[in-house]
């Protein structure tokens, strides 16, 4: 009978021990779950931030392309009337001055194609409306309106500057005169 309480003491110790193993199981089981948990939140938290950090590259990237093709906008604009008066010197020699000063005159030629030469390096093209284009609110400002014969409203009538892009950026609408309905 020792022997039998011997052999029972033994299955209640295995039985114990078996109890001991089940929640040390069980104990393991939740700290691996509780592992698994937490890489699964650092990983979320570094694909986010990995996310992140793509974003501000391609906000960075854009900002500077936007800096280097557009920062020039404010000296491109300042120059402009350099270029007009210019054009207006040209354009208002008569034929006799032009004989007179025609060092002079192309001199201002010389310089004017120097002066577009640099815009287009810059990619500053002009916008040059001819008088019978339909007038275009994108880029062409109305100065002055009138009802004129043999024209169709909404026709350019008159140009008085001529209008730049700043690569696909209004930099100043060419200014125009437009038809009304004509007068019956």
């Amino acid at each position: 009978m020792a022997h039998k309480d011997a052999e029972f003491q033994s299955l209640d110790e295995l039985a114990a021990e078996g109890d001991e193993m089940n929640m040390a199981s069980d104990a393991t089981f939740d700290e691996i779950e509780a592992l698994r948990v937490e890489r699964d939140e650092f990983r979320d938290k570094f694909m986010r931030a990995l996310a992140d950090a793509e974003n501000t590259r391609k906000r960075a990237e854009r900002d500077r392309r936007e800096g280097e093709n557009y920062g020039s906008s404010k000296l491109a604009r300042d120059m402009l009337p350099v270029y007009d008066n210019m054009r207006r010197a040209l354009q208002s020699a008569n034929e006799a001055e032009q004989q007179v000063n025609r060092a002079l005159l192309e001199g201002i030629e010389l310089t004017m194609r120097e002066l577009i030469s640099v815009f287009k390096k810059h990619g500053i093209d002009p916008i040059v409306p001819e008088v019978g284009d339909k007038f275009d609110p994108q880029n062409h400002q109305a100065m002055f309106e009138a009802p004129v014969p043999g024209t169709k409203a909404g026709d350019i009538i008159q140009v008085m500057t001529e209008g730049f892009m700043l690569h696909d950026r209004l930099l100043r609408p060419a200014q125009v005169g437009v038809s009304s309905t004509p007068a019956s």
